[in-house]
């Protein structure tokens, strides 16, 4: 049986012998551990044999694509990983070091039923994990979680003959091309490059020059020791870095990739870091124009312009507001047969004939290109400028142990839809709706809003609020929906504010 944390202690016998795994690592739709206080090389193999045992329980046939990100140690964490897959019978196809979205490709580029990314995504170093799927373009979503969790925690890995590895070359380079087809830049475009020096280094400026943009490198080094700060196009260290990039070079654009490549961020010609469910909408307009009575889904951290937006009305396009998570949206883009997914934390998801639904920086930064070709008179500020003002707070994350954060939530979610039933209000407004898809998003009078949920990957709570009409008002939300978090003892400070 996998022993939980507490029962193993590292520099020991057993540590070295024993897997050792902290049982809260399976999240939502992530497996994410610090390493090596949470998870030693033997619990990673433990998790190998339970993936395979979990896909032949559910009849899938045993060929994996598996990949890993840049960092020092995820390559000896995907040999561990492999280890346990092969132990399960499982043929392992290493496509070697990857994107999360190219290993997703890989999937169709191979023809594998299953994938398995290591990486800790936009974490910090010291964090690891593994993004896995069987369905493409779907990745592993709770109840998937919760079972492979209870396979490995319980020692239910079965080993089974016919493990097999293959090391399968020139995914990197078919991805690469997947992504450029035959488009070409019509217009000059010069975009800085911001990859943070993570594993998006080693391909978005190839990609950029492939398309015929002129690129400016901002930390396209690599370098797993994140020498500058950690990629992350939603905070807003890389934000600020990103903008001064655009103002020292004239670029027309600053696109920024996250460790693992799924996300993307964007600052536009005038250094305005716009929120990437804002340009989510920039986007959306574009896609309605060109494929009209679409449906859109955004996850409940994004602005309420989905809904509202007269352009998007004026296409017929429809909002459906979704959980937060990758691997809730890209299920229920698929499910509803959208065009695309938005989430306001650089995830886009987007479908065909666009893309294959699964969530990829890169290339959302080809359609980014794409959509400025073909609005050759416009800037990115004009596109941003044309869209209704609203005022947004970033992603913010008070700290709250995974031990403890959803019990917390379900009691804040309690709070506020009792202040709803109550005729209360938030701001000085009158609360009309309490969304409770994921959290609670508080929806007032001017369609207004202020969201807390708890965190999939981390020990935080994360609070979002925007108002439609002043920046004063969208203080006053946090304002007000931050009393009712601190009616809460276990709730922490906040990683950054605004």
């Amino acid at each position: 049986m996998t022993k939980p944390r507490q029962q193993v202690a590292e520099n020991t016998w057993e540590f070295l012998r024993d897997a050792m795994i902290t049982p809260t690592g399976f999240r939502e739709y992530d497996a994410r551990w610090k390493y090596p206080e949470d998870i030693n090389l033997a619990g990673i193999t433990a998790l190998g044999l339970g993936l395979g045992t979990q896909m032949r329980n559910r009849g899938i046939e045993p060929v994996i694509a598996v990949g890993n990100d840049y960092r020092d140690y995820s390559l000896s964490i995907k040999n561990a990983l492999m280890l346990g897959l092969m132990q399960a019978g499982i043929y392992v196809k290493d496509i070697g070091p990857a994107l999360s979205p190219m290993a997703y490709f890989s999937q169709f580029h191979l023809d594998a039923p299953a994938v398995a990314m290591v990486t800790a995504s936009h974490n910090p170093n010291g964090w690891t994990g593994v993004k896995m799927g069987f369905e493409r373009p779907l990745t592993h979503g709770p109840d998937e979680m919760a079972e492979l969790r209870d396979i490995v925690m319980s020692g239910h890995g079965k080993p089974h003959d016919g493990g097999r590895y293959e090391f399968v070359d020139g995914v990197k380079e078919a991805y690469l091309d997947d992504l450029v087809g035959d488009f070409k830049m019509s217009r000059p475009l010069k975009v800085v490059c911001a990859t943070g020096n993570g594993t998006a280094s080693a391909f978005a400026p190839e990609l950029f020059e492939r398309i015929g943009v002129e690129v400016v490198p901002l930390h396209n080094e690599l370098d797993y020791s994140f020498p500058h700060y950690n990629p992350n196009p939603e905070a807003m260290e890389m934000l600020h870095d990103m903008a001064a990039a655009v103002t020292a070079s004239g670029a027309d654009l600053a696109l920024g990739f996250d460790g693992d490549g799924d996300r993307c961020g964007v600052v536009d010609d005038t250094a305005e870091e716009i929120f990437a469910d804002k340009v989510g909408v920039i986007m959306a307009r574009d896609f309605a124009r060109l494929y009209p009575n679409s449906t859109f889904v955004a996850d409940v951290k994004s602005t309420g312009l989905y809904a509202s937006d007269p352009e998007l009305q004026k296409y017929g396009a429809k909002a459906d507001y979704w959980k937060t998570g990758h691997s809730h949206m890209k299920r229920r883009v698929k499910e509803i047969g959208a065009l695309a997914g938005f989430e306001k934390s650089g995830h886009y998801f987007l479908a065909e004939p666009i893309g294959r639904g699964y969530d990829c920086g890169l290339r959302v930064a080809v359609e980014i290109c794409k959509l400025l070709d073909r609005n050759p008179d416009k800037s990115m500020s004009d596109l941003r400028r044309a869209l209704p003002q609203t005022w947004a707070t970033p992603t913010m994350s008070p700290y709250c142990a995974d031990t403890e954060k959803y019990e917390v939530l379900e009691r804040l979610v309690a709070k506020l839809v009792q202040r709803h039933k109550d005729g209360g209000s938030i701001a000085g407004r009158k609360i009309t709706q309490v969304v409770t898809v994921n959290g609670a998003r508080v929806i007032l009078d001017n369609g207004a809003w202020g969201l807390v949920r708890a965190s999939s990957n981390t020990p935080n709570l994360v609070v979002v609020c925007e108002s439609p009409e002043s920046d004063v008002e969208m203080r006053a939300i946090f304002a007000d929906i931050d009393a009712v978090i601190r009616t809460e003892p276990a709730v922490g400070d906040y990683d950054q504010t605004f």
